[in-house]
């Protein structure tokens, strides 16, 4: 077998995966694999014998054996808690707020910007937001006091219509992939973090990452006001980032045994419940402190696999390609 850093090679750093794994399990799998779009791989079609489908990368639904509407709930994060409550499945839960006034008419009252302000005060004045219908970790961060609020509230509505605001809750953070019901691989989550080089402060260190997620269209890390940032880290010092998680934004993540016995039963019931087939389930364990306890974050009906390629893992990317290749009729 062939590794996808192979089909990596000589490609634009921009070049998304998606078109990279598609190439390779062609390759792997006798079919034709053909870029449409002069070389970005956004969008190109898989061809077998007798059949000829297309596929996008990019900001488009990946995985071919998730239907739209079970792919369409699961990208709006509120959707998705009431769902999985719903069924009887923990998970964070949160209040929607929109930042616009658009299309006011069609909504009920209790989500608009005034309501969001209303609701953090409930919170105590700290809470976590993330964009209703964001990804990559975008803009989800802890924010504490009114005025961080606002600040908050007026940079993400550049870019979104609404905000989820939900308790902070602190827990060891897993996911767990599934195909098909089956749990393909597991994995423990850990926070971005800056390596000390002896000569710049933890400060010019974050500042320089920052540069690195705003070049690939992440909102900035956001740390709290702290006197030891100014100083200078001796070289191979690391500190975390606290917050977000996310590949994309700067996280690791590492191949790992279920946390639990309830972890992949209690993920299979989350992608139950939202009808899919392939899906990335988030999850907090020993959630809130409490020992064996665990909450849904999120449900990714749409999730990275890049982890599979750093991890040696070709075949387990071939079998997820695979799943979908005979869903579609292409195998």
């Amino acid at each position: 077998m062939r590794s996808p850093a192979e089909f990596r090679t000589g490609k634009p750093g921009f070049y998304p995966d998606q078109a990279i794994y598609a190439e390779f399990a062609c390759t792997e799998f006798g079919l034709h694999f053909r870029d449409l779009d002069g070389g970005s791989g956004l969008i190109f079609s898989v061809a077998s014998r007798d059949r000829l489908l297309h596929f996008g990368a990019g900001r488009c639904s990946w995985y071919p054996q998730n239907n739209a509407t079970a792919s369409t709930l699961a990208s709006d994060k509120h959707f998705t808690s009431r769902i999985l409550r719903e069924a009887g499945v923990p998970a964070l839960g949160g209040e929607y707020f929109f930042l616009h006034e658009r299309y006011r008419a069609h909504r009920p009252t209790g989500h608009e910007r005034s309501d969001a302000i209303d609701c953090f005060r409930r919170l105590g004045d700290a809470a976590f937001i993330k964009p209703l219908t964001g990804s990559r970790g975008d803009f989800a961060q802890a924010v504490h006091g009114e005025a961080a609020l606002v600040r908050y509230l007026d940079d993400v509505m550049k870019y979104y219509d609404a905000v989820l605001i939900q308790p902070i809750v602190e827990g060891i953070e897993y996911r767990v992939f599934l195909l098909n019901d089956d749990a393909l691989y597991c994995a423990r989550k850990y926070p971005p973090s800056v390596t000390g080089d002896g000569v710049h402060s933890f400060r010019e260190l974050l500042a320089a990452h920052n540069d690195a997620l705003r070049a690939r269209g992440l909102s900035p890390a956001s740390m709290p006001e702290d006197p030891s940032l100014d100083a200078v880290p001796a070289k191979g010092e690391r500190r975390d980032i606290p917050g977000r998680m996310n590949l994309s934004a700067g996280g690791t993540m590492v191949m790992a045994d279920p946390p639990s016995g309830q972890a992949v039963p209690l993920a299979q019931r989350a992608a139950r419940a939202l009808g899919l087939r392939v899906a990335a389930v988030d999850m907090f364990v020993d959630s809130g402190g409490k020992p064996d306890a665990i909450d849904i974050i999120e449900v990714n009906s749409n999730p990275s696999i890049r982890l599979l390629e750093d991890s040696d893992r070709g075949d387990l990317i071939l079998k997820i390609w695979h799943h979908g290749l005979v869903a579609m009729g292409l195998l």
